[in-house]
């Protein structure tokens, strides 16, 4: 009866009324399942805090328009031909559904049976126009047709969506698995919500504690798929795309937020054993911190809870600032502009935090975020390494500080050639090679890549990974002046 067809508000729909009768598959429902979701929805949706909530999702709707609240049969007349019109009895047209492609049903979607036969407005569907408008329709004819199980599944939405700052928070993805993980999680904690809000005589849905990009990484990484750790070819990656949307009449807008698969790629990566820790680690050093109390604020007891997390939040940047990403989270730069007395990442600090470096780490960020080529990498490393022992061997403090510091590809090339050089003359092979650092450093002869910068900074996370772990970092962390290198956000 039903299946995913790739359109969001269709598949979170389908998804949400599966969740609800505990099946991962929709094609296993049954009209019991559906009888049940349906009950909910005719109980919950005239009531608060759902009533309150659908004002977003449906304006004007029989839910959300007053003029219905004291007439209780009007209501349920609503109810039952926006949520009961899939029945087998129910008559359909010629016309296909815009969501399904089967016939769009035979049925006014209003208590009066006004509107058009099969007919779906703004009060039925986010983000349509309204009854009578007749721009981007064909043939002049508004609205657009539907099925009855589209409607039933649009009309089931925002149970397997959050609440997020006044709005719908709608994930959907091409993996199905995903796309009903979120329904499931959301659909759990609404209907948790609810039962609260009721019990407290409360109008209003709690929203989640987290803000949406935060919450969204939390809830992507609670799913089964990203905690499975078996063979690639059997696990494709798909993309996640959240949408954050109000369809009502004072502020109607959409936000599209979108994970391409080599992010949730390396999200899923970062899950496994010989990353968990580390990873765990620098996320857990992201978090909002608790703003300083004062006056009164200061006797009170209530504990601090984030809201959220910088770098899921710079997850979603991805990846389009790539390096800025880098410099902040795995080379431990801070940033120069925080965003408020909140924002952990004005206080990094890699003489404090080179425990957090992780060329582990970073090479999977290069390989599936930035899709460098392996050799690339490996002679990066190698390059690193190299550098590292001469540091550490001839404890050569000034040569560390100036690749450090170094502002432009000539002051970095003339540390390079000069620690090389000091090395040969004391009948040690040398550090560099030719044919690696131009692969690492220039496009041609004496012509700097346009990421050189980027090349220096990833060969800095391998070298302090090293010096970190051999303590000559510890012992010379006075050779890290992080007061000439805070990141610009």
């Amino acid at each position: 009866m039903f299946n995913y067809v790739g359109h969001p508000y269709y598949d979170v729909g389908i998804a949400t009324l599966a969740a609800f009768a505990g099946k991962k598959d929709p094609r296993h429902l049954t009209p019991q399942d559906l009888g049940q979701a349906i009950e909910y929805m005719e109980r919950e949706y005239v009531q608060q805090p759902l009533r309150s909530y659908l004002t977003v999702v449906f304006p004007n709707s029989g839910f959300t328009q007053p003029a219905f609240f004291k007439n209780p049969k009007r209501q349920q007349e609503y109810a039952r031909r926006v949520l009961r019109s899939s029945g087998e009895s129910v008559p359909a047209l010629d016309e296909k559904c815009a969501f399904t492609g089967k016939p769009a049903t035979a049925l006014a979607f209003d208590d009066k049976g006004k509107l058009p036969l099969g007919r779906a407005f703004r009060q039925h569907i986010p983000l349509l126009t309204g009854e009578g408008t007749i721009n981007f329709h064909p043939y002049g004819d508004s609205g657009i047709p539907v099925s009855g199980e589209a409607m039933l599944a649009i009309q089931a939405l925002p149970l397997g969506c959050a609440k997020s700052a006044g709005r719908l928070l709608m994930v959907h993805s091409d993996n199905p698995d995903l796309t009903y993980h979120f329904a499931r999680e959301f659909l759990m904690r609404n209907r948790g919500a609810v039962q609260l809000a009721q019990q407290a005589d409360s109008n209003k849905l709690p929203e989640p504690h987290h803000r949406h990009h935060t919450l969204l990484i939390e809830t992507l990484l609670e799913a089964e798929y990203m905690r499975r750790e078996t063979l690639q070819a059997e696990n494709p990656l798909f993309t996640l795309t959240a949408y954050h949307l109000s369809n009502s009449g004072q502020g109607p807008g959409l936000d599209i937020y979108i994970l391409p698969m080599q992010v949730v790629g390396f999200l899923r990566t970062m899950q496994e054993a010989r990353f968990n820790e580390a990873w765990h680690r620098i996320v857990g050093k992201a978090w909002e911190t608790e703003p300083p109390r004062r006056g009164k604020e200061q006797g009170e007891k209530e504990s601090f809870q984030p809201a959220r997390n910088w770098l899921y939040e710079d997850i979603f940047n991805l990846p389009d600032r790539a390096k800025h990403f880098i410099r902040t989270y795995f080379l431990r730069i801070a940033l120069r502009y925080a965003r408020g007395k909140t924002d952990p990442r004005q206080n990094y600090s890699l003489a404090n935090e080179a425990d957090l470096v992780s060329w582990a780490i970073t090479a999977q960020f290069l390989r599936r975020i930035m899709n460098m080529e392996p050799h690339r990498i490996e002679h990066i490393r190698k390059m690193a390494d190299g550098l590292a022992e001469y540091v550490s061997n001839q404890n050569d403090r000034r040569f560390f500080r100036d690749f450090y510091t170094s502002r432009n590809y000539s002051h970095l090339r003339t540390a390079l050639l000069k620690a090389d050089l000091a090395h040969v003359r004391q009948g040690n092979p040398p550090i560099i090679q030719f044919e690696p650092y131009i692969e690492v450093f220039e496009e041609g002869r004496e012509l700097s890549r346009r990421d050189w910068s980027l090349a220096r900074d990833l060969v800095l996370i391998r070298m302090i990974e090293r010096l970190h772990a051999s303590g000559w970092l510890g012992r010379n962390a006075e050779v890290i002046d992080e007061s000439v290198d805070a990141e610009d956000e």
